[in-house]
Order: C-alpha cells, then structure tokens, then sequence
C-alpha cells in the first residue's frame, strides 16, 4: 500500500494540513519560551498556509514568463484571490528528471488535492508519479490520454481565437505576406497555426504566410531571430506563437498578435490583439476534484470559445496603421458565429504546409 493510499483511508490531506499546523504552532511556541529560534522561515507568495482549502500545486517545466504556463499560473493566482484555494508553485523543473523529483517530493512532503502542470516534455515522468500517488488528482496539459484513476489532461485548444487572429493579419497585411513562428511542429501547435492561415485565407485568399519552428518551447532570442528572418522577407504582419516576436514586430514598426495573454502592454503600437487562454474554467473543473476525488477524464472542452476558455482579446485600434472598421466588423461576426455554435473552426494539427524548422537550418 502506497502512502498516498493510506492517506486517503484514514484522514483527508487538508485533515492532516490542519493538525500539521496545530503541531507545529506548539513547537513554536515550545521552541519560544525556551528561548530558541527557528531559523529563517518562509511561505509561500500567496500567503500563510489555509487547512480550510484544498491546496493546489502548480508544477511547471518552463519559467513562468513562457505565456503558456503563464496562463495557467494566472487563473490559479486568482482563484487563491478569490479565496477557493490554497496555491503553491515550482516553476522551471525543465527535464523529465527534475519532473520526477519535484513531483515526488510535493506529493509526498506536501500532500496536496490537487497537482496542475505540464507535461508535454515529460510525458513519461508526470505518468509514473500520477500512478504512484492515485489519491491525488493530477492535472496536465498532455497531448496524451487520460490515465486512470487520477491523471486528467487539458490543452489549449485555441483554434477559435486564431482563425479570428487570421482574419485580421489577412485584412492587415499590405505586402501579401504574413509571418508565424512557433514552438515546433506538435499537434497542439499546428492546431493553431493552422486555423490562423484558414483566417488569413478568408480576409485575404491571395496571402502567404510563412511559417518557423523553432524546436523550443522558450527561447526569445531564437524566436526574434526568425521573426526577423520573416521580415527580411517581406513579412508585414506577424504572429507570436512564442515568446520574442513581440520584441521584433516592435523593433520593425509593424503590427503583431500576441498569445496565451492579451500582450498589448508589451508593445502599446504593435500588439494588434492576441490570443487568450482563460484557464479558469479547467482549474475550476480541478478544484471540483480535489473537493471530490480524482478522475481520469479529458478537460480539453473547457479551453473552446463557447465554454469560455479561450477568447480574442479587444483589437488594438492605435496600433501603427490603425485597424480599418470593416475589417473590425468582419472578425466579430465571425466570433458571434462561433460562440452561437453556426460557424465551427476545422480542426487541423497536420504540419503546415511550407514550415521550415529553423533550430536545424
């Protein structure tokens, strides 16, 4: 029997949080009255620990300025604000071996309900430790299946937002040629670059657009490269897949769609709009779990448009060369249709056509 499953057969992890603190704060006050000293003592950035709540562990590979776990941390952020959780976080465990160590350790030092993270870098880790701690729910972004009992999946699934995005590259563009560099060519990735190009394609069938992987999940300085390489080939628009294309659009004074945040603030005269990926309604299907139980189940939906898990954040009217009414009125028709469930955005996560994978030319 694992201690995970002992845990769960006598007393629940927030019982045991509680009489944890109860323990400790006579310690404390032990140590006090005789004069000792604890030693440096640190919580967490949301706060002194609350037994009241179920405490939900954000583990995530990259540093939490890559927009996608960035989104992710957000919507836990404010669910510890709103008072629901108790919210902790390890960011930048950037190798399937640190995965495996870190997510050993908070399952078993900080027993937490819930562990929320992603796992596509190590697949095989997060489902090894997900086995052996199944009283815990773990949640992770995985372009895998669910694993019984307790291993649920979610994704970005923003193909909505980007074929909204495309629209407006496609009505903004004046050279014909519009510029995406993304992670590499995965699935989740190609979903969205490729309902992006279906958008350009209605606003502007005579557009090419230029699609660059750089073979990273987080590298700025390779992504602004190939967006620079972009635009020395006549790209006049680009789209920020990645983090560091901002960083060129501004550099060349041309518009740019942002992601996973609404990134206008990062460049005021650049940022055209981006795509957001309201995590919210996944973490709140979490909590669910980690009130009630794990499950096994596929948490995809709760990033579509209808269900609110994802939007186009409002266009950026003051960019350079402005965004012409038309235009403007064309993207939101076409967002009313696909929340009122008339317009579908295909689904393709095929590699796009013409990509080049710049990390290997």
């Amino acid at each position: 029997m694992n201690s995970q499953s002992s845990r769960g057969r006598s007393m629940p992890s927030s019982a045991l949080r509680h009489l944890a603190t109860v323990v400790s704060a006579a310690a404390l006050m032990l140590v006090a009255a005789c004069g000792g000293t604890t030693g440096n003592e640190t919580s967490s950035d949301e706060g002194a620990n609350d037994s009241s709540k179920p405490l939900i562990y954000g583990v995530f590979a990259t540093p939490l300025e890559e927009p996608w776990d960035g989104a992710i941390h957000a919507a836990l952020t404010q669910a510890a604000e709103d008072g629901e959780i108790e919210y902790k976080h390890v960011d930048s465990l950037s190798t399937s071996d640190a995965m495996e160590r870190g997510l050993r350790d908070i399952a078993t030092n900080e027993q937490p309900d819930a562990i929320i993270g992603d796992a596509f870098a190590a697949e095989e880790a997060v489902r090894k430790v997900a086995a052996e701690f199944p009283d815990i729910p773990f949640a992770f972004g995985s372009g895998e299946k669910p694993a019984p009992p307790n291993l649920s999946v979610f994704d970005n699934w923003l193909q909505d937002p980007a074929y909204l995005s495309g629209m407006l590259a496609g009505g903004l563009t004046k050279s014909n040629t519009i510029g995406v560099v993304g992670a590499m060519p995965i699935p989740e990735v190609n979903r969205i670059v490729n309902a992006f190009v279906m958008g350009v394609q209605e606003t502007n069938p005579e557009a090419t657009v230029k699609v660059s992987f750089i073979n990273s999940f987080f590298d700025p300085a390779a992504a602004k490269q190939a967006a620079q390489a972009q635009v020395s080939a006549k790209a006049d628009v680009l789209f920020a897949e990645r983090d560091g294309v901002i960083a060129a659009a501004k550099d060349a004074d041309l518009p740019v769609i942002g992601m996973m945040v609404d990134q206008m603030d990062e460049a005021p005269g650049h940022v055209a709009t981006s795509l957001i990926w309201n995590m919210r309604p996944t973490v709140d299907a979490v909590i669910a779990q980690a009130k009630n139980g794990p499950e096994a189940v596929d948490l995809g939906k709760y990033s579509f448009m209808q269900e609110g898990g994802s939007e186009l954040a409002p266009l950026n009217t003051g960019i350079v060369g402005g965004i012409p009414d038309d235009l403007a009125k064309r993207v939101e028709a076409k967002k009313q249709a696909i929340l009122d469930g008339s317009f579908k955005t295909p689904v393709d996560e095929s590699a796009p056509s013409g990509s080049i994978d710049v990390s290997k030319s």
